[in-house]
């Protein structure tokens, strides 16, 4: 009669710390490679973009001139438009390229995120990238013509205006630039919210120290001097914060 024979397998832990090192070595070595492959994806991606931009400068120079169709450009030395247009594309081209680069970053770090993780962070990039373009879209219709017109207007009487075209390139880059930060406060004030570091009701509270600050912040980030396109950005600060503390205030009692 044969006997039920139980046998029993036995491990050295060596070999299991091994094992786990092994593994762990190639989830590593698997990231590191997806990162390296979206790296050089969105490295030409941008490269082409720029190179678009380079090609259609002539377009892209015609439309930055727009706002101020009165006045006339020069340029001080024989390079100098030749380098600002290398700068114009280079901006132009990551410009173009920011969705790009987002939707890798995404990719990347969706897998590792739970759904509510997934929809915040979504919600969040698509939210900053979409303020980021309202930013540009008012500083070119309302921002830059108010300053050109009063700089244009102040002076008419005694100057023709003539202006550096690389100067007004890094105007109004500087403009860009600022309020498309400054139109990422509501951004700023939801990660404060749900870091629970601030409340909506308490931005709301403080909206006498944001009025203060608003006006602080749209004297230091407008280039010129003018005191009007300092007001607009300053209204525009304040507006902003006003919107943001009742979006958290909605996403709190809805979240």
């Amino acid at each position: 009669m044969k006997k039920n024979v139980i046998l029993f397998k036995f491990y050295n832990y060596s070999n299991i710390d091994n094992k786990k090192k092994i593994v762990t070595e190639l989830f590593t070595n698997e990231h590191i490679e997806e990162i390296r492959q979206r790296c050089f994806q969105t490295f030409f991606i941008i490269l082409l973009f720029i190179l678009i931009s380079f090609s259609e400068i002539k377009s892209i120079v015609n439309l930055l001139e727009k706002p101020v169709e009165t006045v006339h450009f020069f340029q001080t030395s024989p390079g100098e438009y030749f380098l600002s247009t290398l700068k114009i594309s280079l901006y132009t081209g990551l410009l173009c390229s920011i969705r790009v680069f987002l939707s890798q970053s995404i990719f990347f770090l969706l897998p590792g995120l739970r759904n509510k993780e997934k929809k915040l962070i979504i919600g969040l990039v698509l939210g900053s990238v979409s303020l980021f373009l309202f930013g540009l879209i008012f500083s070119y219709f309302i921002l830059i013509p108010a300053a050109v017109k009063f700089f244009i207007s102040y002076s008419s009487d005694v100057i023709e205006p003539l202006w550096s075209f690389d100067q007004y390139f890094n105007f109004m880059l500087v403009l860009f630039l600022s309020t498309g930060i400054i139109f990422q406060i509501p951004i700023v004030q939801i990660i404060l919210s749900f870091s629970k570091i601030l409340s909506g009701v308490k931005m709301l509270n403080l909206w006498k120290y944001m009025l203060l600050l608003s006006t602080i912040l749209g004297a230091i980030l407008t280039p010129s001097a003018d005191p009007f396109t300092q007001l607009l950005l300053s209204g525009a600060v304040f507006f902003l914060y006003l919107i943001g503390s009742f979006l958290v205030i909605f996403l709190t009692k809805t979240i």
